[in-house]
């Protein structure tokens, strides 16, 4: 395996616990380490030519990266690739300014709008200034090659778009004499996937891996708040679209108040649909 996906953090933007709650889950997560979960982040690695990336700069980024340099010892950070400007998604490059790590040059590919949102914003704004990182503009269907063995495509989603828009991507190796590459569908936000311009169970058609937003399992999971203001397809309806569908299908990006965080009858029940929940750690070759 040369080319590979890992899957380094399955919460929502807050994680798991979330500042400020003291629900159960939270509780039990602060007291017991074993139960915390970190931001989603998805590593990609390729061996080969010994670099790695992340998409997504989360608030956890000191732990991914250090958890992304156990599993991937040889593989130094050669990037990072940004989903859209949601806190969940880029505050963690705030640890690759001057009071910090203090990067140079490090490859940072965003949409022009997310570009321009960096550009434009302090405290981000001083990392292009002072040469932390280096802006590269990803195209809307158009595929970068990371590396020799590793392309990316970047696919807008309908999702809150307050100040960029939102991209997911497929990631895949290339074709070897043991047969065609392997793809990856990574989405951890989107508004609905009926407002996608796309059908998600034709899309997935061909693809080896689909990790999901899943943030919540059920309406009415966070009392006194409108979800309408923070609209994601529920893992009820993902799991009912995509039943037994041909496609490792797993959920991420789970809100504090999913139940899915934990075995139990709601794991059962996406279980007996075939669809699985994001671990941290799991690894998906891509070649």
């Amino acid at each position: 395996m040369s080319v590979e996906a890992i899957l380094l953090g399955t919460a929502q933007d807050g994680g798991l616990p979330q500042a400020g709650c003291h629900c159960a889950r939270c509780s039990l997560a602060r007291a017991q380490p074993a139960e915390r979960r970190w931001v989603a982040c998805l590593g990609l690695v390729d061996h080969t030519v010994r670099q790695a990336w992340l998409i997504d700069a989360t608030p956890d980024l000191k732990e991914q990266l250090h958890a992304l340099h156990n599993l991937a010892p040889n593989c130094p950070l050669s990037g990072i690739v940004l989903t859209h400007a949601h806190i969940g998604h880029y505050a963690g490059l705030i640890h690759l300014g001057r009071e910090a790590w203090d990067t140079h040059e490090l490859p940072v590919y965003a949409s022009p709008r997310m570009a321009h949102f960096l550009c434009q914003n302090a405290p981000w704004s001083q990392l292009v200034d002072l040469k932390n990182i280096e802006l590269r503009l990803l195209t809307p269907e158009q595929e970068i090659r990371l590396s020799p063995d590793l392309y990316l495509i970047p696919l807008p989603v309908p999702h809150r778009d307050e100040f960029s828009d939102t991209l997911a991507f497929v990631a895949r190796g290339v074709d070897t004499a043991q047969g065609p590459a392997r793809r990856l569908f990574y989405c951890p936000d989107i508004d609905a996937w009926d407002r996608w311009d796309r059908d998600l169970q034709s899309f997935l058609v061909g693809v080896d891996v689909a990790l999901l937003d899943g943030t919540f399992f059920s309406a009415g999971e966070i009392p006194g708040r409108d979800l309408d203001q923070i609209p994601h397809p529920l893992a009820t309806n993902t799991a009912e679209r995509l039943a037994w569908i041909d496609c490792d299908v797993d959920l991420i990006h789970l809100n504090h108040t999913n139940p899915l965080h934990a075995p139990g009858p709601e794991q059962d029940w996406l279980a007996a649909r075939g669809i699985g929940v994001g671990i941290f750690g799991t690894r998906w070759r891509l070649d």
